[in-house]
């Protein structure tokens, strides 16, 4: 277990990155709950890679959403439509995970939702290099769906009171009433943390992650590198 910076934390990240070898480009998953840091922590991370002049791939699962229609269907607060109905793992793996893996012809497309018409995108596929690094961040990433499809699984750890507490600081600034405010703590309690606790209960994901984050202390991270690392490696 290793305590340090931020700084120090994204720095460990990429040399792991650099350590790990494949024949095709590396898939790095950034999993978690919401509120946990993890589009941070993968935004943090493509800058130090870029930097050090690897071709990065920065893409979320916010991109890869069925329409509302169908993350809703059985109810707004439901946790397992949140858990079952939200995401086109279908399309993920087709479109961007497998053309990145072994034999895969590096043709991806990075969206396949268009938040603005809550429909199906229409974007162009692109090829990415042969050592391109994909940062993917997300909910669910380690699922039995998805699992083996990451040459890296990071897993971003905060309780979920912790989530609470931020979501409600993110939603501060544009909440229009005291209802707003309280529809958003609503969510979290009935959707988003009980969907958590089926993903851990269905998929045990910190038993399959790589790299532990506990991401509480922003500024003061802690992390554990697992022992199972050294067999992920290709």
């Amino acid at each position: 277990m290793h305590q340090g910076t931020r700084g120090e934390l994204i720095s460990q990240l990429a040399e792991v990155i650099a350590s790990v070898t494949t024949a095709h480009p590396l898939r790095v998953a950034i999993d978690g709950p919401p509120a946990a840091g993890k589009t941070t922590l993968a935004d943090e991370l493509a800058a130090v890679l870029r930097a050090q002049e690897r071709d990065v791939i920065r893409a979320t699962v916010d991109d890869f959403l069925f329409p509302r229609a169908r993350r809703y269907r059985r109810g707004r607060y439901s946790a397992e439509s949140c858990y079952f109905d939200a995401h086109d793992r279908g399309a993920l793996c087709r479109v961007l995970l497998d053309p990145l893996g072994p034999g895969g012809d590096r043709r991806i497309r990075e969206t396949v939702y268009d938040r603005d018409t809550d429909a199906r995108s229409a974007v162009s596929p692109t090829t990415a290099s042969e050592d391109a690094v994909l940062l993917f961040d997300g909910v669910f990433l380690l699922r039995p769906e998805l699992v083996d499809r990451w040459d890296l699984r990071v897993f971003v750890s905060v309780p979920f009171e912790e989530t609470i507490d931020r979501a409600r600081g993110r939603s501060a600034a544009v909440a229009r009433s005291a209802e707003d405010l309280a529809e958003v703590e609503r969510s979290w309690r009935m959707r988003y943390i009980p969907s958590q606790r089926l993903y851990f209960a269905e998929a045990r994901p910190i038993d399959h992650a790589d790299i532990v984050v506990y991401n509480d202390q922003l500024e003061r991270p802690t992390w554990d590198v697992r022992a199972h690392m050294s067999r992920r490696r290709m």
